[in-house]
């Protein structure tokens, strides 16, 4: 093996810049700087294989009964009996369909109340079901129509008279709707727009990504407001979760790079930030060079003073913490399983131990969320259940770094010592009503951002960011709280003079209330 310190291998590239062409030279640079990077980490010991293979090649299922398997050579007893397979194979039913046309189909011959033919004594009547037959054809994403005009000119004076334009031709080129699907599909589905651009070419109605932009930035003034409006309500709330994922903006990458001030933060963030507020699920997404402690001050700015702290659930990383509010503190049980899972290979024994342990507090957990248990009798239930186990797991590992049964600096013995410097915060749950186990929501929100990320690769400008977190949030806190996103920013479009009196009546969870009372106010006059 070939080692090159950092000098050497920066004199290397001079040497390669000269001789190869830019583009080449490029793609060997960052080859040579990754293959840099994961020498050093492994030398330095500050990365497990299992993390670095992860990192690579994309983490596979951490699922207990996997990962027991794996260790163990087989799953418990309680694991063994597989699955019933679900009825219908993943079909879906006629009534799914809810967006589909729906069309009657009379009888040809037969009406209600005519005689049965079979017996010729009964009468017909209606079943309130009808069989039903799903349809479903190709068309393009948006489908266009060219209304020709028909047009008449004199023959004598050579006056021209042309067709007035039916009310579908409506006030311009694109309908609203275009826009609001645009967002959906880039920063809900997380299709980047050349994709789109490519599909209507297929279809013969062209779309270009400039278009296509224009269109989702009108689209996003009226959700802007709505946005605004939501960072307020979210920072009232009684539970926070946070993190972030890294994030490419092209401008903001090229400031960073043309800065001479040796301090400046070479990071750009997504940060994803989830607000529980009685029943209601907040997502707020914000992109720039600010970590997700930074963005969660922002956030708290807002929160009214005679609160009580509230709940924050993040990893343990410093970065995640407010600087000028305080707040109670929960680490996700997650994280620190999964220092164990990166090491199962080596020690395999340790690794099953806590998988199984933690393993049974889910289970639990998952017996509060069937009951419907309140804060007071889940933290109750959990004290009754859950401490038990917690209690062993802490005691285990503390015999074991006390008894020198594990090397303190060895990756089991940093996990160890990881859990255990946390204890009280990682099991924030058995003290405190309505704590969660793990930030596992705000991770699950997160992948809308790194969707994007990774087939859109970068946002061009920060202009761009904002337009991404501004849909981002509205379309996860729809999903959050039940709402169809296409309608629901469709309403906000339709309604935009009403939305900008009072954002905070068109929020996911209130709208069609809000909608209702505008229709009836308009009909009565």
């Amino acid at each position: 093996m070939v080692e090159l310190s950092a000098a050497q291998l920066e004199e290397l590239l001079v040497q390669l810049a000269k001789l190869l062409p830019p583009e080449l030279y490029q793609l060997v640079e960052k080859l040579l700087r990754t293959l840099q990077w994961v020498l050093g980490v492994l030398q330095a010991k500050e990365m497990s294989l299992g993390r670095l293979r992860r990192m690579i090649f994309g983490a596979k299922t951490e699922t207990s009964r996997n990962l027991l398997a794996a260790v163990g050579g087989g799953t418990a007893a309680s694991d063994s009996k597989p699955k019933p397979k679900a009825k219908g194979h993943g079909r879906h039913a006629a009534q799914d369909y809810s967006g589909a046309q729906r069309q009657p189909v009379p009888h040809p011959k037969l009406h209600v109340g005519d005689l049965c033919p079979k017996c010729l004594k009964g009468k017909l009547y209606l079943l309130k079901i009808p069989a039903r037959i799903v349809r479903v054809v190709a068309q393009p994403i948006f489908r266009a129509t060219v209304f020709e005009l028909e047009r008449l000119r004199c023959a004598l004076c050579g006056a021209l008279f042309t067709a007035p334009a039916p009310p579908e031709a409506g006030p311009g080129k694109y309908d609203p709707s275009c826009g609001v699907r645009l967002n959906l599909q880039r920063f809900g589905a997380g299709q980047p727009m050349y994709r789109t651009a490519k599909w209507q070419r297929y279809f013969g109605v062209p779309l270009p990504t400039a278009t296509q932009w224009e269109l989702m930035a009108a689209a996003s003034k009226v959700p802007a407001l709505v946005y605004a409006a939501l960072i307020r309500f979210a920072a009232q709330a009684e539970l926070l979760h946070n993190d972030d994922t890294p994030m490419r903006v092209q401008s903001l990458r090229r400031e960073i790079a043309a800065s001479q001030d040796p301090n400046q933060r070479q990071g750009i963030f997504t940060t994803g930030i989830i607000a529980q507020v009685g029943p209601i699920s907040v997502a707020w997404f914000f992109t720039g060079p600010k970590q997700a402690g930074e963005n969660l001050n922002q956030l708290l700015q807002n929160r009214a003073a005679d609160l009580a702290q509230p709940l924050q659930m993040c990893d343990a990383l410093s970065r995640n913490e407010p600087q000028d509010f305080q707040t109670l503190i929960c680490n996700c049980l997650l994280h620190a399983r999964r220092n164990f899972i990166d090491l199962q290979e080596s020690f395999p024994e340790a690794a099953r131990h806590l998988i199984e342990s933690l393993r049974e507090v889910y289970r639990f957990e998952a017996q509060v969320k069937e009951w419907k248990l309140g804060p007071l009798e889940r933290l109750a239930f959990h004290q009754e259940k859950s401490k038990p186990v917690m209690d062993q797991l802490q005691q285990w590992m503390q015999a074991q770094l006390d008894q020198k049964q594990v090397e303190p600096n060895s990756g089991l013995g940093v996990a160890m010592r990881y859990r255990l410097k946390r204890w009280e915060t990682l099991t924030r749950f058995l003290s405190v009503p309505g704590a969660p186990l793990d930030n596992n929501i705000n991770e699950r929100a997160l992948k809308s951002a790194i969707l994007h990320r990774k087939n859109s690769l970068s946002y061009k400008t920060l202009v761009g960011a904002r337009v991404g977190d501004i849909q981002m949030s509205l379309i996860h806190t729809s999903e959050l709280n039940g709402a169809n996103p296409f309608h629901y920013l469709m309403t906000l479009e339709q309604n935009a003079a009403a939305v900008a009196k009072d954002p905070a009546a068109w929020f996911p969870w209130n709208y069609r209330q809000t909608l209702e009372a505008l229709i009836k106010s308009l009909e009565s006059g």
